[in-house]
């Protein structure tokens, strides 16, 4: 097969296992905010708790042939299902067209998926759950080793100083001043800077700087549709934010500034 035909047939692949991982975080994203096993039982309809069966559950196909409602008792069906499956796999496509290294795509591919659930949960309930992040620390972390143990092009080292830099940052603010940024927040930070550390360290840098400063940015739009400066505001969506633009370009605008600096 010619190169091209490879990575269509890559892209292709991962358009696949990125519908599939869609469909597995919106289980993730309704049932850990309520402390339900993501496991057991099956899929059901919040509704009438009918079962879900396998043909009803293709990611979006699905949706689409059930007319966006629940087969038993003709519920409409959250539009943020198959919005979240399409999402996933776009950016697991995305990952897989920007990286030329399939290591680094398959590295990359999943941690935006769980980024985009993060940012859902932290969205809808003010949290960012220790049992999404927790597991993703020490997966990620573990399959960073092994990568780069193979020789893949990945390093561990800096994705441990990523880790420690950015969510040891962001722990001295909550510690200083907890009622500014929540704990939860220096955790995904620490998650970010292990991934993308292991790509680099300046995509780390970057990462935190588009991430501060789509906070700064939401809370002005916050301030101006007229909430107060005491309401909450969900830190997580932003710093995922900055971490899913660094991670495509994050050398690249880390060159630019470098080179402004002369």
């Amino acid at each position: 097969m010619t190169d091209a035909t490879v990575r269509l047939v890559r892209d292709g692949l991962f358009l696949v296992l990125g519908l599939a991982m869609g469909s597995f975080l919106t289980v993730v994203v309704h049932r850990v905010p309520r402390h339900e096993s993501i496991v057991s039982p099956r899929s059901r309809c919040p509704t009438c708790g009918g079962g879900i069966g396998l043909l009803e559950n293709v990611p979006v196909a699905s949706y689409v042939a059930l007319k966006g409602r629940c087969r038993a008792c003709s519920t409409p069906i959250s539009s943020e299902y198959p919005l979240t499956e399409a999402a996933t796999a776009a950016l697991f496509v995305a990952a897989s067209v920007h990286f030329a290294s399939a290591w680094q795509a398959a590295l990359v591919a999943p941690f935006l998926g769980v980024l985009l659930a993060i940012s859902l949960i932290d969205a809808r309930t003010r949290t960012i759950p220790n049992a999404i992040v927790y597991p993703s620390l020490a997966a990620f972390g573990a399959a960073i080793l092994a990568l780069s143990l193979v020789g893949a092009p990945v390093s561990f080292r800096d994705a441990v100083v990523g880790m420690a830099a950015y969510g040891g940052a962001l722990g001295v603010v909550w510690f200083v001043y907890p009622k500014g940024m929540g704990l939860g927040d220096a955790k995904l930070a620490a998650l970010i800077g292990l991934v993308l550390g292991s790509l680099g360290l300046s995509s780390v840098a970057v990462a935190a700087g588009l991430g501060i400063v789509a906070g700064g940015i939401g809370g002005v739009v916050s301030l101006a549709m007229g909430r107060g400066r005491k309401d909450a505001i969900p830190f997580g969506p932003f710093l995922a934010a900055g971490a899913g633009a660094a991670a495509f370009v994050g050398p690249a605008i880390a060159g630019w500034y470098t080179g402004l600096l002369g």
